[in-house]
């Protein structure tokens, strides 16, 4: 990796970071109410942010090495569902052939770093957690001793994560994609 691909990398996630500090900031300035609901819920705050970043991490993390003899990845699909409601898992049913043909087709190992995660709403029963973070693709080339890893540059994101409470347990219920207001507007 060259030294300007290096420094680009670096200002793009300190954008992604400052991102995400902006919109924390400008979701707490828009709901004092809940706001002031989630300050006096400190240990829900550190329970659903941890429970986020185990999210995000299982979600973005897996390799050739976990696929079975059927090309699906069994314990990739059981470290997911173990934090997400049963709503959730089905549409993550349908979604994870795709990473699992990622995997069998072109060798993937795809990794999750999350570099923040912040509350931006808590009551009782949910809350709704914005995390910024990076996977890190690479994929084998070639074979036998001509066979080298090649890493490809880490894709930044920022995720939206809703999580509820059954019976009395936090799961993610949902999560989407947080937008820039410039990726957001028509050209």
């Amino acid at each position: 990796m060259t030294p300007r691909v290096r420094s680009a990398t670096a200002v793009a996630l300190v954008l992604v970071v400052v991102a995400c500090i902006a919109l924390l900031v400008r979701s707490a300035l828009a709901d004092r109410a809940s706001a002031a609901g989630g300050l006096e819920l400190p240990e829900e705050r550190e329970r659903v942010m941890s429970l986020t970043d185990q999210f995000v991490r299982r979600l973005g993390t897996y390799s050739p090495d976990m696929l079975d003899a059927s090309g699906r990845m069994p314990a990739y699909r059981e470290q997911v569902r173990e934090v997400i409601t049963p709503k959730f898992a089905a549409d993550f049913d349908e979604q994870v052939a795709t990473a699992e043909q990622l995997v069998a087709q072109g060798g993937i190992t795809r990794t999750a770093d999350v570099f923040a995660t912040g509350v931006s709403s808590i009551d009782d029963d949910s809350a709704r957690v914005l995390v910024a973070g990076a996977f890190t693709d690479s994929y084998t080339q070639g074979k036998g001793d001509d066979a080298r890893t090649v890493d490809q540059e880490p894709l930044p994101f920022r995720f939206t994560v809703d999580l509820v409470t059954i019976e009395g347990e936090w799961l993610v219920d949902d999560f989407a994609p947080v937008s820039s207001p410039e990726e957001g507007t028509a050209p």
